[in-house]
């Protein structure tokens, strides 16, 4: 088998007669793993088509995307510009003030400017967005999260080189703005089922983000997906100390270093779904591991090791 598809052999699957494999995505590129890659392909290749040398985008301080854009932008030479939810340093406190994921972003040349929140509830507002080009000069915008219809299909390529290795029955992977689940929608093209674990609170809303999203890019809403809303833990980058007790011991069993916002919670989920008996026995189930083991250094530096 793969190095980048392993099985993952535990008491419920076995006793429920389902195969669970985990896609290491986190794996495919030393300096830009996971899905981010992925979403940035696609938009990468249209930011140089439109001839532009600048990238500027969102996030929060801890923000997966913010860390793998300012990566992008040191391997193609390309200025990095990162608004980041929340208020700025004190003047003259210097990198010290700075978390791991912008000490990082920083060190890979991101600038970095400081959005209130009620500001920064207007990212997405196209005056605002001609306000921030007029200050910053021109610019590839991407969103937070790195999710726009271009970034469907680096996620959708995903689809065959699975198939390229193994069948299967249902594809899981974590949702924070949907755009992931999206694009392997449209690589599924209705085939085979997929399946969504919300890493946020009333997540609901994200089957209509989904269902746009293909639309937009394929003309399609497919209906071969669920939308699961009770593994968040509180809410996004919110936790318990049962789902950091279930990451150790999957680290401790497998060998694999989950995440608290998405990953451990995606893990956590199918393996209860298994137990509840919502997969047939005799499924192969592949659970899509999307990276984001950037965030543990600011997490250890609030919280401890785990």
């Amino acid at each position: 088998m793969s190095q980048l598809l392993q099985e993952i052999s535990d008491p419920v699957t076995v006793a429920r007669g389902v195969r669970l494999l985990l896609w290491r995505d986190d794996l495919v590129h030393p300096d830009l793993p996971g899905n981010k890659a992925r979403k940035l392909k696609y938009n990468l290749r249209a930011a140089r088509e439109q001839d532009q040398h600048t990238l500027l985008t969102f996030g929060g301080a801890y923000s997966n995307h913010l860390a793998a854009v300012a990566t992008a932008g040191r391997l193609l030479g390309l200025r990095t510009i990162g608004l980041v939810r929340g208020d700025a340093p004190a003047p003259g406190s210097g990198p010290a003030s700075l978390n791991p994921t912008l000490v990082r972003a920083t060190a890979d040349g991101m600038e970095l400017h400081y959005l209130d929140r009620s500001t920064y509830r207007r990212r997405a507002e196209p005056q605002f967005i001609a306000e921030l080009l007029g200050r910053f000069g021109p610019a590839y915008v991407l969103p937070e999260g790195g999710t726009n219809a271009l970034a469907l299909p680096g996620c959708a390529e995903l689809v065959a080189e699975i198939r390229a290795h193994t069948d299967f029955d249902a594809l899981a992977v974590s949702c924070g703005t949907g755009g992931t689940l999206a694009g392997l929608l449209t690589g599924l093209a209705g085939q085979q089922q997929a399946i969504g674990v919300a890493a946020l609170k009333n997540g609901g809303f994200l089957q209509a983000e989904i269902d746009g999203l293909t639309q937009q890019t394929s003309g399609q809403r497919f209906t071969n997906y669920s939308l699961q809303t009770g593994y968040h833990f509180g809410g996004y980058a919110k936790y318990s100390a049962g789902l950091l007790e279930f990451i150790r011991r999957f680290r401790e069993q497998h060998g694999v270093l989950l995440d608290p916002v998405y990953t451990g919670k995606l893990l956590f989920g199918v393996l209860d779904m298994i137990g509840r008996g919502q997969f047939a026995p005799g499924s192969t189930v592949v659970a899509i591991h999307t990276g984001g083991q950037q965030a543990w250094a600011g997490w250890e530096e609030r919280f401890g090791k785990l």
